[in-house]
């Protein structure tokens, strides 16, 4: 069943009279107060803002494989500790080293190179770079990958692809447009090099208009030519499309030394509190601890590593004995690799776990609306009967499908159930993969209502199970 809810002052199109008909003896008034006094304990006492402070202010950004995500994996490490976990131990896992190099070069060229304007751009994660001396081609403009098809190798030979089909603004869920345009930026430069392309450039994804590039993965084929590829901002992409328009003989200037260096060995870091009654039944909260070099990683994930740490102290702070083991997952490598995920499944199924539910948060730091999830219809309706109790803390969408990468690889080892909070969206992809995402950036009651939300869902999860 579907809810449409309006959130202006809290008020619901739906009544709590009709929430509670799929309440019935899905919790109890003990339930109530537990989410109380988590959610003030949050609010009042919260460590989550001081402690992404720390870790994007004294580490920053912190890809896999460098020494900023050594750092942060100790750090984390000793968090969990101070937190009050049970124990804190790590996962070994090998990760890609993808180092930026030097700051990159995009150069527009007028006909006859009479005129040339630098715009910003960056290097894609994974990308490989250009000759010393760089690339400079003809700039051929397509609104998608399917575009290409209908060019054909004639006019795209020779030429630099650029990549400038948007984001749709018109999904109020902001990620469905992120969806709708992100396989340009992972497949575009395999797809290009197909028609002989020599190097793309991609638009930002994101729906604000500014000058600052976002970065993120993108993958090759092995079988085909590998070809450098980046982002443009939004603001020079508007000028670059408008500027092609009268002059189609225009040419792009690309200058990277982006590389890959031999793997690294890193770790996820995991923190358990021991469940009270069936401590072999495992519910997992996370986020990734990488993040891109470009900027401090705050929202991108600093923010669901620091509320899953939080959920951990919250629940030692409050002497809260759940039934079922917690355990909070720091996550390595999820921008360009996922290599922490999958590692954290597999040694599930190689120890035989049992889990009961994953929980992640990857949307960012701001107002909680809601959880994304994955599930059987039975274990959704027993879910959706713990609504009424989220709705005063502003909480109330449980109707959305999906759950975070990183926990993906365990449900489907597992057929696990899986969450993933949902913030409101409107303002993350501002932020995303940019130099921006900082930890200014972060609000500091909005990151506590996040971590909250999160030990609110686990206490019922614990308690009553999926």
């Amino acid at each position: 069943m579907k809810f449409e809810i309006k959130t202006c002052k809290m008020k619901s199109t739906i009544t709590l009279s009709i929430l509670l008909l799929f309440a019935t003896n899905g919790y109890s008034q003990t339930d109530s107060a537990i989410f109380k006094k988590i959610y003030n304990e949050a609010l009042t006492n919260g460590k989550s803002y001081s402690n992404l402070n720390y870790l994007c202010k004294k580490i920053g950004g912190r890809l896999a494989g460098s020494p900023q995500a050594q750092q942060a994996v100790e750090w984390t490490f000793k968090t969990m500790k101070e937190a009050g976990a049970d124990t804190v131990y790590l996962q070994e896992c090998m990760v890609p080293h993808w180092v930026r190099g030097e700051k990159e070069v995009g150069k527009v060229i007028s006909t006859g190179g009479k005129g040339i304007k630098e715009v910003p751009i960056c290097a894609l994660g994974n990308s490989v770079g250009t000759p010393a001396d760089g690339i400079t081609a003809q700039v051929i403009e397509v609104f998608g990958i399917e575009e290409l098809e209908k060019l054909g190798k004639e006019k795209i030979e020779g030429k630099i692809v650029f990549f400038n089909k948007p984001m749709d603004p018109t999904n109020i869920e902001t990620f469905r447009s992120y969806g709708g345009a992100v396989m340009q930026r992972w497949a575009g430069a395999s797809e290009a090099v197909k028609f002989g392309a020599v190097a793309v450039v991609v638009r930002s994804l994101t729906m604000a208009q500014d000058d600052n590039p976002h970065t993120g993965s993108m993958g090759y084929k092995d079988s085909l030519n590998k070809i450098p590829a980046c982002a443009i901002s939004t603001n020079a992409a508007n000028w670059l499309s408008s500027y092609l328009k009268t002059d189609k003989e225009l040419k792009f200037y690309l200058k990277m030394s982006c590389k890959f260096l031999p793997e690294e060995k890193s770790y996820n870091v995991v923190g358990e509190i021991y469940g009270s009654e069936k401590k072999d039944e495992i519910i997992t909260v996370g986020g990734h601890l990488d993040a891109w070099d470009n900027g401090e990683g705050a929202h991108d994930d600093g923010a669901g590593i620091v509320q899953s740490i939080e959920v951990l102290r919250i629940y030692k702070a409050l002497g809260l004995k759940p039934k079922r083991t917690i355990r909070a997952v720091a996550f390595m490598n999820e921008e360009n690799g996922l290599r922490g995920g999958k590692k954290y499944a597999e040694l599930a199924v190689l120890k035989k776990e049992k889990h009961t539910a994953a929980i992640e948060s990857d949307a960012g730091g701001f107002s909680p609306r809601g959880f994304s999830n994955e599930m059987k219809p039975e274990q959704r309706k027993k879910l959706l009967s713990w609504a009424p109790l989220f709705l005063p803390y502003g909480v109330y969408d449980f109707d959305n499908d999906g759950g975070g990468a990183d926990i993906a690889p365990l449900r489907d080892a597992l057929e696990t159930p899986v969450f993933e909070l949902m913030p409101d969206s409107q303002r993350y992809f501002d932020f995303h993969h940019t130099a921006i995402d900082t930890f200014e950036a972060v609000n500091k009651r909005e990151l506590e209502l996040g971590g909250a939300a999160m030990g609110a869902l686990i206490w019922m999860i614990s308690e009553y199970g999926l």
